[in-house]
């Protein structure tokens, strides 16, 4: 904001600026280290992860806006990777479970095929059954 001031004792005029204090995320590596939160990083991992998908840039702008409200809720305005992505997991299970899947194998870093089948199968566990189309 900028505003034009008169000082009171001689009268002359002067321009002050004002400017939102912001307060940075920090994002816990596993590591320890400590980086910056990127909004438009996290936007990238999730657009990668649901290309090729019916999953909207509004719904991924919401997972989003959900993962900095989980930031500023907390008082000491850091998460770790690990909550970040769990976060992040769980509201792309409920989207788009191609879009989990892809997300969690670039996330938990499977070793081999074995750790991505047992995945599959929990989300399988966890999966609502559809209902069957029936014929007119």
């Amino acid at each position: 904001v900028r505003r034009r001031r008169e000082c009171l004792s001689c009268g002359r005029r002067f321009t002050t600026y004002e400017k939102v204090e912001e307060i940075a995320y920090k994002v816990v590596k596993n590591d320890g280290s400590r980086q910056d939160f990127d909004r438009a990083k996290l936007l990238r991992g999730l657009e990668k992860a649901c290309e090729k998908r019916p999953v909207s840039p509004r719904q991924l702008e919401e997972i989003a806006d959900g993962a900095e409200n989980l930031l500023a809720e907390r008082e000491d305005r850091e998460i770790s990777t690990r909550d970040l992505g769990a976060f992040l997991m769980e509201r792309l299970s409920e989207i788009d479970q191609v879009a989990y899947v892809r997300f969690a194998s670039v996330y938990r870093r499977f070793e081999d095929v074995g750790e991505f089948m047992e995945e599959l199968k929990t989300l399988l566990k966890t999966q609502k059954p559809k209902k069957k189309k029936g014929r007119r």
